[in-house]
């Protein structure tokens, strides 16, 4: 599919794979609706169970009416291997939907993961994340964006 991204335009999400109860699906779509308004279009979603897929679905049932783009940015081809029935049916429709689908690496590694998380701060100029722990994969994540200069919005 390749489709092109224009990092100006493109937001990457990154969060933890279990949601707390001060947040939920409202609050994550009143942002990225903020996110469209101000002229975002194309959003990479790292796969992950909890913030990656509810934002992915998300993006998926605003796609109908709306000009976006879905990157479905997926870490090992094996990543939904462990997900339960719900988590797999919710990758799969957000593959599905998907405009375009990035694999990294072929087999899991230990660095996949944070390949995976480079690879969309790379191409975007803002990263949504859901942020509640000083540890992980999210936290590494949104370090990095800041380190490149990339804005940071935490819900």
């Amino acid at each position: 599919m390749n489709v092109i991204i224009n990092p100006a335009k493109t937001c990457a999400f990154t969060g933890h794979r279990t949601l707390g109860a001060d947040i939920n699906e409202r609050k994550i779509k009143t942002e990225i609706k903020k996110l469209i308004k101000d002229g975002f279009d194309t959003f990479l979603c790292g796969m992950a169970i909890g913030f990656d897929i509810t934002a992915g679905k998300i993006i998926a049932k605003l796609k109908k009416k709306n000009n976006l783009k879905l990157i479905a940015c997926i870490p090992c081809e094996n990543q939904s291997s462990r997900y339960d029935k719900k988590q797999k049916e919710d990758y799969d429709y957000i593959l599905s939907v998907a405009d375009d689908v990035v694999l990294i690496s072929k087999e899991y590694t230990p660095s996949c993961m944070q390949k995976r998380n480079i690879y969309m701060v790379d191409r975007c100029s803002v990263v949504l994340a859901y942020l509640r722990q000083e540890r992980g994969g999210t936290v590494n994540t949104v370090k990095y964006a800041k380190k490149v200069g990339k804005e940071v919005i935490v819900i």
